[in-house]
């Protein structure tokens, strides 16, 4: 897929703001992640979703349109140890109320590849599963690990929901900054192309 344009649409908190006139895939992880730098490198934009060094920048729901025919969901990061409990089960709630009421064709969650599969990250996954939403796995920072340490942490995280009996969804592997990630057929590319495939399926 070829990105022409994206634009920044809106910011939301409640289901019931969500624009649903196009396809909608969402991306989420822990907080840290490096949500706002896949976006960025995804649509070929800079700055288009803030960065920030400090966990728990996205708190809202950012919408972005891309190529005028789909958007790209920016959901806030879950699991920031520094946020207070009441803002973390805000954040569970307004997320979670989203996830089930907006009209998403895929959620991308957004691991580490540099640590194995956190218990927060299963959790979600398993409220994922258990919502029957489709979703699909990203490992990020994938320039700051060994390839055999990524290798590593794959086989695990498939033992891991081999052994919960669910089946593995689509895996990407990225990285913000190695060429060898952003160009084709790099892990940007790959989940576009996905992208891609779905909006077709859509449109069939």
């Amino acid at each position: 897929m070829h990105i022409t344009s994206s634009t920044f649409v809106k910011s939301l908190t409640h289901a019931k703001e969500a624009p649903n006139n196009k396809p909608s895939f969402a991306m989420i992880g822990r907080s840290n992640v490096g949500k706002s730098s896949l976006i960025n490198c995804l649509l070929h934009r800079k700055n288009l979703a803030r960065t920030s060094s400090m966990p728990g920048k996205t708190q809202l729901i950012n919408y972005f349109l891309v190529n005028d025919a789909w958007f790209l969901v920016d959901l806030p990061g879950y699991g920031w140890v520094q946020a207070s409990k009441t803002s973390r089960l805000k954040w569970e709630k307004m997320v979670k109320t989203y996830l089930s009421q907006a009209s998403i064709t895929t959620i991308f969650i957004l691991l580490d590849s540099r640590h194995p599969l956190q218990s927060i990250d299963l959790a979600f996954i398993a409220w994922v599963i258990k919502a029957k939403l489709s979703y699909g796995l990203v490992l990020t920072k994938a320039d700051k690990c060994k390839k055999k340490e990524i290798a590593t942490h794959i086989r695990l995280l498939e033992k891991e929901l081999h052994t919960r009996k669910w089946r593995l969804p689509p895996l990407f592997v990225t990285s913000a900054t190695s060429a060898a990630y952003k160009s084709a057929p790099g892990g940007y590319h790959e989940i576009l192309a996905y992208i891609e495939e779905l909006l077709q399926e859509k449109d069939a």
